[in-house]
């Protein structure tokens, strides 16, 4: 069913409001919309007061590393980056680890909580070649109507590195990936221009954007940051290209960080944060008094590399609002955009937000503002998706 009539809840702006859907698309939001003769046939949905969110949206996930419904893995790995890069990719080849049955029971639990849209990557490399392609490639079909996936090609383990990466990459793009990834080009492959110039060539043939992991420090990863801008303002792609943790933006003096935050925004070059305590990170505040949009994501959620994490964005703002130090209502706001529109602006999300015409991919949420929704986590009421209802209180619809 997607006509409904979702009655009595509250905007993001307090008002009580009434939202009517037809053929999955909110058709009129307002208060008392649900008085007008157009829409009393509808089939009624009482919202009880709760507050209207649209569906939140997982800005980088790695669905297909997951182990989510099986087992614990046992972490002993060491701490270096390319200690877990080896560890993942040998516990995968010698485990079988189905990226599709992974993938989508994680995706699954994503849209209990009230999350419609996510951007995952996907690793792609030698040993691999395309099969964790292809097992989220096939989730992404089996939830299409349910949950829209952007799949990011990603060379985990490295792209110059692993010669034939650069291949597997074109073949994943024309098999129907998204968007190109990318990883320290100074760090891991130990030649950022040569690198970078593959990345941005096998983008621009594809029409693709980009998303670049740069786990860089300093002044390092300040120096390849301005590489990937300067090819960005070359070769005209504004607007299509993210960059995810960028830690080096946390680390710098004011000077050359306003530098760099500057060509970021005159760029539209938007930054990924998943906020971890343990590295520096973008200041959501510093992003946006340049004019830089900066987003949300979870990262890896309980796999090989870690076992922390769940799929609930809701739990990530109130972790980049915590580790920004967002204490006002006004600022813990500034956190759930990086979960919602900040988050969906960014990706490229299409048809999104609390407006006539938009995808009617909604949460209801037991708070009375969204501050409170943040900082409590508070329990999702409702969760609709194309206006279908999907799950009530973190349990799917059926059940």
């Amino acid at each position: 069913m997607t006509d409904l009539l979702l009655k009595n809840v509250r905007s993001p702006d307090g008002r009580r409001v009434d939202v009517a859907i037809r053929r999955g698309r909110i058709a009129a939001l307002g208060e008392n919309v649900g008085l007008a003769p157009e829409w009393r046939a509808l089939p009624v949905e009482e919202g009880g007061g709760a507050l209207l969110l649209p569906g939140l949206v997982e800005g980088h996930a790695h669905l297909d590393k997951t182990t989510w419904g099986s087992s614990w893995y046992v972490n002993d790995v060491g701490s270096a980056l390319t200690d877990r890069i080896d560890n993942e990719r040998d516990w995968r080849a010698a485990s079988g680890h189905d990226a599709h049955v992974h993938s989508q029971a994680l995706a699954l639990a994503f849209l209990r909580l009230g999350t419609t849209r996510i951007r995952t990557h996907v690793d792609v490399d030698t040993e691999a070649g395309l099969r964790h392609l292809d097992g989220v490639l096939a989730t992404r079909e089996a939830l299409a109507g349910r949950v829209d996936i952007q799949i990011v090609a990603f060379p985990q383990s490295g792209l110059l590195i692993r010669p034939g990466t650069a291949e597997l990459l074109d073949r994943a793009l024309a098999a129907g990936a998204d968007v190109l990834g990318g990883l320290d080009p100074c760090a891991i492959d130990r030649d950022p221009a040569r690198s970078l110039n593959q990345l941005f060539d096998l983008a621009e043939r594809h029409g693709k954007p980009l998303d670049i992991h740069l786990h860089e420090p300093g002044e390092l990863g300040a120096f390849t940051l301005d590489l990937m801008l300067d090819r960005c303002q070359a070769l005209g792609m504004a607007g299509r290209l993210v960059v995810s943790h960028a830690f080096c933006l946390g680390a710098l003096d004011a000077r050359r960080l306003d530098g760099l935050l500057a060509r970021l925004a005159a760029l539209d070059v938007a930054l990924l944060t998943t906020a971890p305590p343990s590295r520096p990170v973008p200041s959501v505040r510093a992003c946006r008094e340049a004019g830089v949009t900066i987003f949300g994501g979870n990262d890896g959620i309980r796999d090989t590399w870690s076992p922390y994490g769940e799929p609930d964005m809701l739990a990530r703002a109130m972790l980049i609002g915590m580790r920004n130090d967002l204490r006002r209502d006004e600022e813990i706001g500034w956190a759930l955009e990086c979960v919602t529109t900040s988050s969906a602006r960014a990706c490229g999300f299409a048809d999104y937000g609390l407006t006539p015409g938009a995808r009617a991919d909604l949460a209801l949420v037991d708070a009375s503002c969204a501050a409170e929704a943040v900082a409590q986590r508070a329990p999702r009421r409702l969760v609709l998706t194309g206006g279908v209802v999907a799950a009530r209180y973190g349990l799917d619809a059926a059940s």
